[in-house]
């Protein structure tokens, strides 16, 4: 078992997400406002257009709420599967 199975985990949130719960999930693993994590996004994007990468990539490796893989993972085990 390996040590990231154990504890909790962040999800992409459906309750209060504005694009696809990037934001609203890390703002419910850390307990704190998701405006901050909004605004992080904004600055990053802003200065050197980061933010819009980093969302997008968090996007993709972060699983939605109720579901037990990302969006990479489900493309990967299709792949290996096919």
């Amino acid at each position: 078992m390996s040590a990231f199975s154990e504890g909790k985990r962040v999800y992409r949130t459906r309750e209060g997400r504005i694009v696809a719960g990037v934001c609203s999930g890390l703002a419910t693993y850390f307990g704190i406002d998701a405006t901050l994590f909004r605004l992080a996004f904004g600055v990053l994007t802003i200065f050197g257009g980061m933010g819009v990468l980093a969302y997008l990539i968090a996007w993709l490796i972060v699983p939605e709420e109720g579901e037990e893989t990302s969006i990479v993972e489900g493309l990967v085990s299709k792949k290996r599967d096919g």
